[in-house]
C-alpha cells in the first residue's frame, strides 16, 4: 500500500534538500517521480524547488484551486510514477491533502509532502494541519537553535531584526525575514 508521508520542520531545517536528494535517488534507479511547489512562493525562479546548499529542480506549481489529483493522475498514465514529492507542504489546502491522500490509495503512488508545522504566530497552516491528521507517516526534520537546542518555532523579523508579533499568515521569506529557534527563545522573543 502507497503511503502518505509528511516531512515536517521549521524553517532552515533542510526540507528541500531531502525532498530533491529522495527524488533523485529514484530517479538514479530510472523510476518516474513528480515534483510540486507552492506557486505562491517566490524565492527563486517559478516552479523551481532549490535548496539553500545550491540543489535545485524544476516543479509543477499549485495554488488553492488546483486539481492535484487529476494533474498526477494525467502524467501517472503517461508514465508510471514511483512517487510524488511536494514542497512547500503548508500551503497546500484541505481539499489538495484529501486528494494527494485519494492519489496513495486509489493510484497507488506514494506521496512525500515536505513543510512548515506552524507560522511565525505558533499556529497550524491549513495544509500541515490536516497532513498531520491524515498522514500515514509523520516525521519531524530537525533544525537548530543559535543555542544549540532543537529549533522548532519561526520568529518573523523585519528589516531591524525585531520580532513580529502580528500580520498575515503568509509572507514569502528567507533568512532575512525568519529565524529558526527553539521554543524558550521563541517564547522570549514574542514577550518583547
Amino acid at each position: 500500500m502507497a503511503k502518505l508521508y509528511f516531512y515536517y520542520a521549521s524553517m532552515n531545517a533542510g526540507k528541500s534538500t531531502m525532498l530533491l536528494q529522495a527524488s533523485f535517488n529514484y530517479r538514479e534507479r530510472g523510476m518516474h517521480t513528480m515534483l510540486w511547489t507552492a506557486a505562491i512562493d517566490d524565492r527563486h525562479r517559478s516552479g523551481v524547488i532549490a535548496s539553500r546548499i545550491g540543489l535545485e529542480a524544476e516543479a509543477d506549481r499549485f495554488a488553492p484551486a488546483t486539481d492535484l489529483r487529476a494533474a498526477i493522475e494525467a502524467e501517472h498514465a503517461r508514465q508510471p510514477l514511483a512517487c510524488v514529492l511536494v514542497d512547500e507542504a503548508q500551503f497546500l489546502t484541505r481539499d489538495q491533502v484529501f486528494a494527494l491522500a485519494a492519489v496513495c490509495d486509489e493510484l497507488g503512488v506514494p506521496v512525500m509532502a515536505y513543510g512548515l508545522r506552524t507560522d511565525f504566530r505558533a499556529e497550524l497552516f491549513e495544509g500541515s494541519r490536516h497532513l498531520l491528521a491524515i498522514a500515514d507517516v509523520l516525521t519531524e526534520i530537525k533544525a537548530i537553535c543559535g543555542c544549540g537546542r532543537k529549533a522548532t518555532m519561526n520568529l518573523r523579523m523585519d528589516e531591524a531584526g525585531t520580532p513580529i508579533r502580528e500580520g498575515a499568515q503568509t509572507e514569502i521569506g528567507g533568512n532575512e525575514r525568519y529565524v529558526a529557534l527553539c521554543r524558550r527563545h521563541f517564547m522570549a522573543a514574542m514577550r518583547g
